[in-house]
């Protein structure tokens, strides 16, 4: 299996990071797993407020 099919860490945009930031520090490691696998699941290179947001509405908050 070749390497580079896997992407160990995603970028975030500056607005993606600020709304992860938005999120209560005792969830903000739980969230960010669930919004990478979210961004992964879409070959999302890059997170996005969209991701962090479709990932919101996931946990119903």
């Amino acid at each position: 299996m070749n390497d580079s099919n896997f992407i160990d860490e995603l970028q975030w945009t500056p607005e993606a990071k600020t709304k992860l930031q938005n999120i209560p520090y005792f969830v903000r490691t739980q969230a960010r797993k669930r919004i990478e696998e979210l961004a992964r699941e879409t070959e999302a290179q890059i997170v996005t407020v969209e991701i962090v947001e479709q990932a919101r509405l996931e946990f119903g908050q």
